[in-house]
């Protein structure tokens, strides 16, 4: 199962450097505990704060020698200059910002890791040459919005099948009860937010991840 950690510092304690402080220690702990894929989903810093925090969790996952890699929910430049792996994309983001982060990196000789969130099987379709999809929301989630109906392990399955060969991770809901369910409907794996706040995501390393293999 591959594990995607999304941040969120307005779940952290503290003032804002001790969020951003905190940031990057459980980037640290994620990288060290198995953790596939951060996103560091700040969107409402400016980016002369988010290219600096971005650059100092892609350091400290760098140093734990693990594999895990790092995008940013944002411009390209910025996820560049962070020194991440790639980018996140938002739904009906479209086949030219996929371009774009691409030439992007081509212009320094790299190829960048690139997610896409997408909610529909247009969304799926928008997000063509992406490297991973995020299916969402696969489950019902309450927070300080209000309640957000989960279109279910069905829509899941058929995502999948849709998208098929891009890998689908399911996001939304998702808790360490109900991700091997997301595997079963073919899902490569689970996004979340929450969940990797805490340690309960640890007891997902003890199913068998899937065989896959990324689209470039």
């Amino acid at each position: 199962m591959l594990l995607y950690a999304i941040t969120n510092r307005h779940l952290l304690d503290g003032d804002e450097a001790a969020k951003h402080d905190r940031l990057v220690s459980l980037s640290d702990e994620w990288a060290r505990g198995g953790v596939d894929t951060i996103q560091v989903r700040e969107k409402d810093l400016p980016l002369t704060e988010l290219q600096p925090l971005a650059a100092r969790i892609v350091e400290a996952v760098r140093a734990t020698g693990k594999p895990t890699r790092v995008l940013v929910n944002g411009p390209a430049q910025v996820a560049l200059d962070a020194g991440a792996d790639g980018v996140h994309l938002h739904a009906n983001a479209g086949p030219a910002a996929v371009q774009a982060a691409q030439q992007a990196y081509a212009r320094l000789g790299r190829q960048p890791v690139i997610s896409a969130a997408c909610h529909s099987p247009e969304e799926i379709r928008q997000a063509a040459g992406a490297s991973m999809l995020l299916f969402s929301p696969i489950f019902e989630k309450v927070t300080e919005q209000g309640t957000t109906r989960g279109q279910g392990l069905v829509a899941l399955r058929a995502a999948v099948d849709l998208a098929n060969p891009v890998p689908i991770l399911a996001l939304g809901g998702v808790t360490e009860k109900n991700a091997p369910a997301c595997l079963q409907a073919g899902a490569v794996g689970i996004a979340a937010i929450r969940l990797f706040i805490g340690d309960a995501w640890r007891t997902l390393l003890e199913v068998p991840p899937p065989i896959v293999r990324l689209s470039s």
